[in-house]
């Protein structure tokens, strides 16, 4: 027995790395898996079917299930179509993971529009218009489900050269910490993922020669995520999980008061409040680097 026998997935940009991984342990534990990828390059560029195929391949050598779907989260009638696939091969959809990605990393000053607008494209627009699909057929359906969208620490947190993708990435996070809210009503979950694992989205920006491809192994990032799409986590929703290597942390927001004074007084005056904050200053938590105060 495995953790989602009967459930049915659909897993984007599932040809490789994390959605690989995903698609893969899926399948092992029950699930019947619509393996969606476009089969580009990782900045996008290209297309063919040989990445889900041989994904596809794999879970049925293992005695599993699935299907493959060749579409572009990005466009909205493939968006639809892949859910529909779900549908029309195994009756439903109970669990959608938005995972597919691009990377056009640059520096701020040499950044392109084009660059700009294509990361945004697939990362936030395909987020939405593949969860808008799958949660319209959710709600159809009537017995809720389970939604995981990637973010990354790069949105999340910050990352040089990524001002595209984090952007993107914090955007998804803000989309799910909304949408969460009105999936309570028909019992539809809405989580996020940010990971951080070696792949080919990846090989380039974490050190090299240290083993970081097996210490972050996208296959280690994978357990949180199915276990989300199972019934045991039927109460676990609006939360983010950054997975790391063997690690799962539970990201949220804390709020420090710097400077505080009755409502009913008048507005700071301007060198007050700047003299106040940073009386504050050595107790803040400490900065992301490159800033001054190290982690």
């Amino acid at each position: 027995m495995g953790m989602l026998d009967g459930k049915v997935v659909v897993v984007t940009g599932a040809g490789g790395g994390l959605g690989e991984t995903h698609a893969l342990l899926l399948a092992k534990e029950g699930a019947s898996v619509v393996v969606n990828d476009l089969g580009g390059a990782r900045d996008g560029s290209g297309a063919n079917a040989n990445m889900a195929d041989q994904v596809v391949d794999k879970i049925l050598a293992a005695g599993g299930k699935a299907v493959a779907d060749y579409g572009n989260v990005a466009k909205e009638a493939d968006a639809k179509a892949m859910i529909q696939r779900a549908v029309d091969e195994f009756g439903k959809i109970d669990f959608l993971i938005a995972n597919a990605g691009i990377l056009r990393d640059k520096s701020f000053k040499n950044m392109t529009n084009e660059m700009w607008d294509i990361v945004v494209d697939v990362h936030l627009r395909g987020t939405y218009l593949t969860v808008k699909a799958a949660y319209d057929q959710m709600i159809e359906q009537g017995h809720g489900g389970s939604i995981v969208v990637t973010s990354s620490t790069s949105g999340l947190i910050g990352n040089f050269g990524q001002t595209n993708y984090g952007a993107a990435k914090a955007g998804i996070a803000g989309f799910a910490r909304c949408l969460f809210q009105e999936g309570l009503k028909y019992g539809i979950r809405v989580n996020i993922l940010a990971p951080a694992a070696w792949s080919r989205l990846t090989e380039d920006i974490f050190p090299q020669g240290q083993g970081m491809e097996e210490l972050l192994s996208p296959d280690k990032v994978s357990p949180i995520v199915a276990w989300l799409g199972s019934d045991d986590a039927k109460e676990v929703t609006g939360r983010t999980f950054l997975a790391q290597g063997n690690n799962v942390t539970l990201l949220s927001w804390q709020a420090h008061s710097l400077a505080s004074k009755d409502n009913k007084e008048g507005p700071w005056d301007v060198e007050e409040l700047g003299k106040t904050v940073m009386a504050q200053y050595e107790k803040w938590p400490k900065g992301p680097q490159p800033t001054p105060r190290e982690f």
